[in-house]
């Protein structure tokens, strides 16, 4: 989701809730501690230099029960650091207190933040040879050709 999809979804909520990826909720005290702009500058396996950055918000929980940040609040928070972002339309990742400090990807569904596990992958796959698709192999004729009598295998 990006930035602005982000600050949309809000301006048309009141109550502000977040869902983990095993469907249990971020508690309901929860603050945002901060929002920030991510850049990431590295390069590749295969030589290409890349430059990406994210918009993040940081979720954290405390002892103060009654907190309660509702929508409009995280909207003007928003305002306040949209000069982070110049013109740009980032996309949107949610760092949580896990074992560690995690970062998940942002969807929404029925109302609620959805967070989504992120993935590694390999940029330069063609410089590689990794293969674009997964090969997929009959194991079911290799087994028979192998392990059927006087197939060799055993």
């Amino acid at each position: 989701m990006k930035l602005s999809e982000f600050k949309q979804n809000l301006q048309q909520m009141e109550g502000l809730s977040f869902q983990l990826p095993d469907g249990k909720k971020v508690p309901a005290h929860f603050h945002v501690t901060e929002l920030g702009k991510s850049t990431k500058h590295f390069i590749d396996c295969g030589g290409t230099e890349r430059m990406e950055s994210k918009a993040t918000i940081q979720l954290w929980t405390s002892i103060d029960l009654h907190h309660r940040l509702k929508a409009p609040r995280l909207v003007q928070i928003i305002d306040m650091g949209q000069r982070l972002f110049n013109e740009e339309d980032p996309e949107m990742e949610v760092e949580y207190q896990m074992d560690t400090i995690a970062r998940f990807g942002l969807e929404i569904g029925n109302g609620t933040f959805q967070l989504t596990t992120l993935e590694t992958d390999c940029l330069a796959k063609e410089q590689c040879g990794v293969p674009l698709e997964k090969v997929k192999l009959a194991i079911s004729s290799a087994a028979e050709s192998c392990c059927s009598p006087g197939g060799g295998c055993c």
